[in-house]
Protein backbone atom coordinates (compact mmCIF):
# COMPACT_ATOMS: atom_id res chain seq x y z
CA UNK A 1 0.00 0.00 0.00
CA UNK A 2 1.14 3.43 -1.12
CA UNK A 3 2.57 5.60 2.28
CA UNK A 4 0.31 8.43 1.25
CA UNK A 5 -2.54 6.10 1.59
CA UNK A 6 -1.60 4.73 4.93
CA UNK A 7 -1.69 8.32 5.90
CA UNK A 8 -5.02 9.02 4.83
CA UNK A 9 -6.52 6.02 6.55
CA UNK A 10 -4.63 6.25 9.45
CA UNK A 11 -5.92 9.73 10.15
CA UNK A 12 -9.60 9.04 8.85
CA UNK A 13 -9.98 5.71 10.72
CA UNK A 14 -7.41 6.49 13.87
CA UNK A 15 -4.51 3.88 14.05
CA UNK A 16 -6.16 1.29 16.69
CA UNK A 17 -8.60 0.66 13.43
CA UNK A 18 -6.42 1.41 10.34
CA UNK A 19 -4.65 -1.91 12.13
CA UNK A 20 -7.53 -3.81 11.91
CA UNK A 21 -9.11 -2.99 8.54
CA UNK A 22 -5.38 -2.96 7.15
CA UNK A 23 -4.74 -7.16 8.85
CA UNK A 24 -8.56 -7.97 7.34
CA UNK A 25 -7.18 -6.77 3.97
CA UNK A 26 -3.83 -8.77 3.76
CA UNK A 27 -5.72 -11.74 5.36
CA UNK A 28 -8.12 -12.24 2.91
CA UNK A 29 -5.62 -11.55 -0.17
CA UNK A 30 -2.30 -13.42 1.01
CA UNK A 31 -2.80 -16.63 -0.92
CA UNK A 32 -2.51 -14.23 -4.35
CA UNK A 33 0.45 -11.80 -2.80
CA UNK A 34 3.28 -12.47 -4.99
CA UNK A 35 5.32 -10.99 -1.73
CA UNK A 36 4.03 -13.74 0.34
CA UNK A 37 4.38 -17.18 -1.71
CA UNK A 38 7.10 -18.41 0.51
CA UNK A 39 5.49 -18.15 3.44
CA UNK A 40 2.25 -20.05 1.52
CA UNK A 41 4.94 -22.53 0.58
CA UNK A 42 6.22 -22.80 4.40
CA UNK A 43 2.77 -23.47 5.13
CA UNK A 44 2.79 -26.75 3.17
CA UNK A 45 5.67 -27.96 4.57
CA UNK A 46 4.72 -28.06 8.53
CA UNK A 47 3.09 -31.14 9.90
CA UNK A 48 -0.09 -30.52 12.00
CA UNK A 49 -0.04 -30.99 15.56
CA UNK A 50 2.75 -29.94 18.05
CA UNK A 51 3.97 -26.51 18.45
CA UNK A 52 4.82 -23.44 16.16
CA UNK A 53 6.30 -20.11 17.28
CA UNK A 54 5.07 -17.07 15.27
CA UNK A 55 7.94 -14.79 16.67
CA UNK A 56 7.00 -11.16 15.54
CA UNK A 57 3.33 -11.90 15.19
CA UNK A 58 2.71 -8.45 14.28
CA UNK A 59 -0.65 -8.00 13.87
CA UNK A 60 -1.93 -11.61 13.42
CA UNK A 61 -1.81 -12.31 9.58
CA UNK A 62 0.63 -14.85 9.53
CA UNK A 63 -0.69 -16.05 12.72
CA UNK A 64 -4.04 -16.49 11.45
CA UNK A 65 -2.88 -18.51 8.66
CA UNK A 66 -1.30 -20.69 10.93
CA UNK A 67 -3.84 -21.34 13.52
CA UNK A 68 -6.87 -21.40 10.01
CA UNK A 69 -4.26 -24.15 8.38
CA UNK A 70 -3.01 -26.12 11.46
CA UNK A 71 -5.63 -26.97 13.47
CA UNK A 72 -4.47 -29.29 15.51
CA UNK A 73 -1.22 -27.11 16.35
CA UNK A 74 -0.99 -24.66 19.19
CA UNK A 75 0.43 -21.46 18.17
CA UNK A 76 2.33 -19.25 20.09
CA UNK A 77 2.51 -15.93 19.05
CA UNK A 78 5.28 -13.37 20.21
CA UNK A 79 4.53 -9.80 20.07
CA UNK A 80 5.46 -7.15 22.41
CA UNK A 81 4.37 -3.81 20.94
CA UNK A 82 0.99 -2.92 22.75
CA UNK A 83 -1.12 -1.49 19.46
CA UNK A 84 0.15 -4.29 17.46
CA UNK A 85 -1.15 -6.35 20.48
CA UNK A 86 -4.73 -5.36 20.18
CA UNK A 87 -4.81 -5.68 16.90
CA UNK A 88 -3.30 -8.77 16.84
CA UNK A 89 -6.07 -10.13 19.69
CA UNK A 90 -8.82 -8.08 17.79
CA UNK A 91 -8.20 -10.19 14.84
CA UNK A 92 -7.62 -13.54 16.50
CA UNK A 93 -11.38 -13.37 17.82
CA UNK A 94 -12.54 -11.78 14.39
CA UNK A 95 -11.99 -14.84 12.76
CA UNK A 96 -12.34 -17.49 15.85
CA UNK A 97 -9.26 -18.77 15.88
CA UNK A 98 -8.33 -20.75 19.13
CA UNK A 99 -5.45 -22.15 18.80
CA UNK A 100 -2.99 -19.56 18.97
CA UNK A 101 -1.39 -18.20 22.30
CA UNK A 102 -0.39 -14.49 22.55
CA UNK A 103 3.18 -13.91 24.44
CA UNK A 104 3.10 -9.97 25.03
CA UNK A 105 6.97 -10.48 24.96
CA UNK A 106 9.73 -9.45 22.52
CA UNK A 107 12.24 -12.42 21.70
CA UNK A 108 16.18 -12.03 22.24
CA UNK A 109 19.73 -13.29 24.06
CA UNK A 110 18.61 -12.16 27.34
CA UNK A 111 15.82 -11.78 29.94
CA UNK A 112 14.93 -8.58 30.58
CA UNK A 113 13.37 -5.30 29.70
CA UNK A 114 14.45 -3.31 26.59
CA UNK A 115 13.19 -0.45 24.23
CA UNK A 116 11.27 -1.23 20.90
CA UNK A 117 10.33 1.76 18.71
CA UNK A 118 7.69 1.98 16.06
CA UNK A 119 8.81 4.02 12.98
CA UNK A 120 7.11 7.15 11.57
CA UNK A 121 7.99 7.93 8.14
CA UNK A 122 6.49 10.75 6.62
CA UNK A 123 3.74 11.07 9.34
CA UNK A 124 3.12 7.52 8.92
CA UNK A 125 3.22 4.83 11.44
CA UNK A 126 5.03 1.57 10.37
CA UNK A 127 4.25 -1.35 12.28
CA UNK A 128 5.49 -3.89 10.24
CA UNK A 129 8.65 -2.20 10.88
CA UNK A 130 8.30 -2.00 14.61
CA UNK A 131 12.02 -3.33 16.10
CA UNK A 132 14.05 -3.58 19.19
CA UNK A 133 16.72 -0.29 20.05
CA UNK A 134 19.80 -1.90 19.57
CA UNK A 135 23.84 -0.70 18.44
CA UNK A 136 23.55 -3.04 15.32
CA UNK A 137 20.09 -1.76 13.90
CA UNK A 138 20.39 1.75 12.62
CA UNK A 139 18.33 1.89 9.91
CA UNK A 140 14.02 3.10 10.98
CA UNK A 141 14.74 4.75 14.97
CA UNK A 142 12.94 7.89 15.06
CA UNK A 143 9.07 7.03 16.00
CA UNK A 144 7.03 5.96 19.08
CA UNK A 145 9.61 4.22 21.70
CA UNK A 146 8.08 1.93 24.07
CA UNK A 147 9.32 -0.01 26.89
CA UNK A 148 8.72 -4.06 26.79
CA UNK A 149 10.07 -7.44 28.07
CA UNK A 150 12.47 -9.42 26.28
CA UNK A 151 12.76 -12.97 27.13
CA UNK A 152 15.54 -16.16 25.74
CA UNK A 153 12.89 -18.86 23.73
CA UNK A 154 15.61 -21.47 25.81
CA UNK A 155 14.11 -19.87 29.10
CA UNK A 156 10.19 -19.27 28.26
CA UNK A 157 7.69 -21.13 30.33
CA UNK A 158 5.47 -22.09 27.57
CA UNK A 159 8.00 -24.16 26.08
CA UNK A 160 9.35 -26.13 28.99
CA UNK A 161 6.56 -28.46 28.73
CA UNK A 162 8.39 -32.37 28.15
CA UNK A 163 5.52 -33.22 26.01
CA UNK A 164 6.72 -30.48 23.81
CA UNK A 165 7.22 -30.87 19.92
CA UNK A 166 8.21 -28.01 18.11
CA UNK A 167 7.62 -28.55 14.41
CA UNK A 168 8.33 -25.15 12.80
CA UNK A 169 9.16 -21.55 13.68
CA UNK A 170 8.19 -18.29 11.88
CA UNK A 171 10.63 -15.42 12.67
CA UNK A 172 10.28 -11.69 11.18
CA UNK A 173 11.85 -9.35 13.69
CA UNK A 174 13.65 -6.48 11.76
CA UNK A 175 17.13 -7.31 12.32
CA UNK A 176 17.07 -8.64 15.35
CA UNK A 177 17.03 -12.37 14.11
CA UNK A 178 19.82 -13.54 15.19
CA UNK A 179 19.49 -12.45 19.01
CA UNK A 180 16.37 -14.21 18.88
CA UNK A 181 18.19 -17.68 17.75
CA UNK A 182 21.04 -17.10 19.67
CA UNK A 183 18.78 -17.29 22.73
CA UNK A 184 16.99 -20.04 21.56
CA UNK A 185 19.76 -22.42 20.64
CA UNK A 186 18.98 -25.20 22.95
CA UNK A 187 15.41 -25.35 22.22
CA UNK A 188 16.52 -25.62 18.28
CA UNK A 189 19.13 -28.40 19.01
CA UNK A 190 17.09 -30.27 20.43
CA UNK A 191 13.60 -29.97 18.33
CA UNK A 192 14.77 -29.15 14.91
CA UNK A 193 12.07 -27.29 13.78
CA UNK A 194 11.99 -26.15 10.35
CA UNK A 195 13.01 -22.36 10.41
CA UNK A 196 11.46 -19.81 8.20
CA UNK A 197 12.76 -15.97 8.20
CA UNK A 198 13.37 -12.46 6.55
CA UNK A 199 16.95 -11.38 6.58
CA UNK A 200 18.13 -8.27 4.80
CA UNK A 201 21.43 -8.50 3.23
CA UNK A 202 23.57 -7.18 6.02
CA UNK A 203 25.30 -8.49 9.01
CA UNK A 204 22.56 -9.80 11.05
CA UNK A 205 22.15 -12.23 8.06
CA UNK A 206 25.21 -13.35 7.80
CA UNK A 207 25.43 -13.93 11.85
CA UNK A 208 22.20 -16.07 11.06
CA UNK A 209 23.61 -18.26 8.62
CA UNK A 210 26.98 -19.10 10.98
CA UNK A 211 24.90 -20.06 13.84
CA UNK A 212 22.31 -22.35 12.30
CA UNK A 213 24.78 -24.24 9.98
CA UNK A 214 27.25 -24.51 12.95
CA UNK A 215 23.92 -26.32 14.47
CA UNK A 216 23.29 -28.43 11.61
CA UNK A 217 20.77 -26.65 9.70
CA UNK A 218 20.80 -26.34 5.82
CA UNK A 219 20.19 -22.67 4.16
CA UNK A 220 17.60 -23.11 1.47
CA UNK A 221 15.25 -20.24 -1.05
CA UNK A 222 12.50 -21.10 -2.92
CA UNK A 223 13.71 -21.22 -6.90
CA UNK A 224 11.23 -22.85 -9.41
CA UNK A 225 8.28 -23.67 -6.58
CA UNK A 226 10.76 -25.90 -4.61
CA UNK A 227 13.50 -25.52 -2.29
CA UNK A 228 16.72 -26.03 -3.29
CA UNK A 229 19.98 -24.66 -1.84
CA UNK A 230 20.78 -21.40 -1.31
CA UNK A 231 23.65 -19.84 -3.58
CA UNK A 232 24.44 -16.55 -2.83
CA UNK A 233 25.63 -15.68 -6.38
CA UNK A 234 22.09 -16.88 -8.55
CA UNK A 235 19.77 -16.01 -5.68
CA UNK A 236 18.49 -12.76 -4.44
CA UNK A 237 15.93 -12.90 -2.04
CA UNK A 238 15.23 -12.56 1.91
CA UNK A 239 13.15 -14.83 2.40
CA UNK A 240 15.13 -18.14 3.66
CA UNK A 241 14.21 -21.67 5.06
CA UNK A 242 16.53 -23.00 7.60
CA UNK A 243 16.30 -27.16 7.40
CA UNK A 244 17.91 -29.76 9.38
Amino acid sequence: MKSWIKKILQKLLGFDRYLFVFALSIISTLRWNRNERDFIYFLKLIPDGGTVLDIGANIGIMSVWLGRKLKQTKILAFEPIPQNIKALKKVLRFYGVRNVQVIEKAVGNKNGKAEMVMPILDEVKMQGLSHIVHESINEFNEGNVYQTSIIKLDDCLELQNDDLRLTAIKLDVENFEYFALAGAKSLILKHKPLIYTELWENENRNKCFELLQSIGYNIQVIHNRQLIAYDENRHHTQNFFFVP
